[in-house]
């Protein structure tokens, strides 16, 4: 039934018109549905398609869901990838086709916008102390016995708040919660000291509306990250686990939860949770990896783990931002027409990477170019001397970043190789 629902929920996204609303799709495609519009399969560039646009490559995706699929299956891995990432339920329905054990959320807004897409099982990884998400929550909870819900906890008085609130719901069945290991002073939230975790776990024994089922946090907030001190604070985690474990705090539970696992160390989780000694209850070691999905052209290039484990796989970029030269005021300048409302800036630059010819459609590599400035539509060019380059060429954009990517879109065009436009990928920032 929950799948049904998903899959109908999905589907009907393909109904929804087409419109002013979202940009870079062809003007003439008004009135259109998404369905009907994918079904026309028009070229990204003769299609009519405006400038600029961000285009999802087919090819790519695909890769990356096998990829995580698996690695994560290799190592013994339950997989709830970051949700926030995308913000997509049509990815997250291939997520889940592609073995994903569910969803991670950062804010209970997205677990909404999840559950109203039928996702059955889901991660917060944020401890939620907002009461009327609570009660949103408690009942949401008590309405559907077959959903799986799990948050964190990371202080005695959040977990006093929350069960304030799920009380005053009158919350029937308990929300389910892992204690927050943080990553160090400085990091940044979840409880700092091994004393402090088991003060947070005898406050959640002590609320009759929780039920403490595990242990998590946040490899990426380690001061000064690297594979020592990651690995060493992953041990500390499973050490909290087991501990929690013999001290008889998870005796009421079916398994016990150790998760973690960003973009960047993944490979470390895997490590380390492969040591994890048997706990009197199964263990579901649950990696939350968000941004494989579509990787990029940047930070996630430079810091993905595959870079260390190369015979374990590999992540393909799957953003191309196409942008249009609009002004040669003069010699080394160019002015695109994409700039901070439509490219990610907050880590890197987009990357030129090919200009296809405004006069013959021919397309050749970006050599010579460099974007230098972002500003709210126009993108800065610096333009070698011998780099040939007019007003009207299109040029193609790798993205930094996928998080502040996705959020600038509302409906991404899923393009082949060859430009052919396949499906449309819905936002919900």
């Amino acid at each position: 039934m929950a799948t049904d629902h998903r899959d109908q929920a999905v589907a009907a996204l393909a109904r929804e018109r087409v419109d002013h609303r979202f940009k870079g799709l062809p003007p003439n495609a008004e009135g259109l549905t998404v369905g009907e519009l994918a079904a026309e399969r028009r070229s990204l560039f003769t299609g009519g398609f405006t400038t600029p646009v961000l285009a999802l490559s087919a090819e790519a995706l695909e890769h990356n869901l096998v990829a995580m699929e698996r690695y994560s299956a290799a190592h013994g891995l339950a997989f709830a990838p970051h949700g926030k990432t995308s913000l997509a339920p049509q990815l997250f329905e291939r997520q889940l086709a592609h073995g994903a054990w569910g969803i991670t959320a950062a804010v209970p807004t997205q677990v909404r916008i999840y559950r109203a897409f039928g996702i059955q099982r889901i991660f917060l990884a944020n401890e939620v102390v907002d009461a009327a998400a609570l009660h949103w929550l408690a009942a949401e909870l008590d309405a559907d016995p077959d959903f799986r819900f799990i948050a964190y906890v990371d202080s005695v008085r959040g977990v006093e708040l929350m069960d304030a609130a799920l009380r005053e719901a009158g919350a029937r069945r308990p929300v389910d919660v892992v204690v927050e290991l943080g990553g160090g002073e400085g990091a940044r939230t979840g409880v700092r000291t091994e004393a402090e975790c088991a003060a947070v776990a005898d406050a959640v024994a002590a609320a009759g509306t929780l039920r403490l089922v595990g242990v998590a946090g946040y490899e990426g907030e380690v001061p000064k990250p690297d594979g020592e001190r990651v690995r060493a604070w992953l041990r500390r985690l499973t050490a909290l686990a087991a501990d929690f474990d013999a001290a008889g705090r998870f005796e009421d539970v079916d398994e016990v939860v150790v998760s973690a696992g960003g973009s960047a160390w993944f490979d470390a989780v895997a490590d380390v949770f492969a040591e994890l000694p048997a706990l009197s209850r199964p263990v579901l070691k649950l990696l939350r990896s968000g941004a494989y999905v579509s990787h990029d052209d940047g930070h996630y290039r430079h810091i993905t783990p595959f870079n260390r484990v190369p015979e374990e796989g590999e992540l393909h970029p799957a953003f191309r931002l196409w942008a249009q030269v609009v002004s040669r005021p003069e010699p080394g300048q160019a002015f695109l027409n994409a700039g901070k409302r439509d490219a990610a800036y907050d880590l890197d630059m987009p990357e030129p990477q090919l200009i296809r010819s405004a006069r013959d459609a021919t397309t050749r590599p970006a050599t010579g170019l460099t974007i230098t400035a972002l500003s709210d539509q126009h993108a800065w060019v610096s333009v070698a001397d011998d780099t040939h380059l007019e007003v009207g060429d299109w040029v193609a954009l790798g993205l930094s970043h996928p998080c502040t990517s996705f959020d600038k879109w509302q409906l991404i065009p899923v393009a082949e190789a060859d430009g052919t436009v396949t499906d449309y990928i819905r936002t919900f920032f």
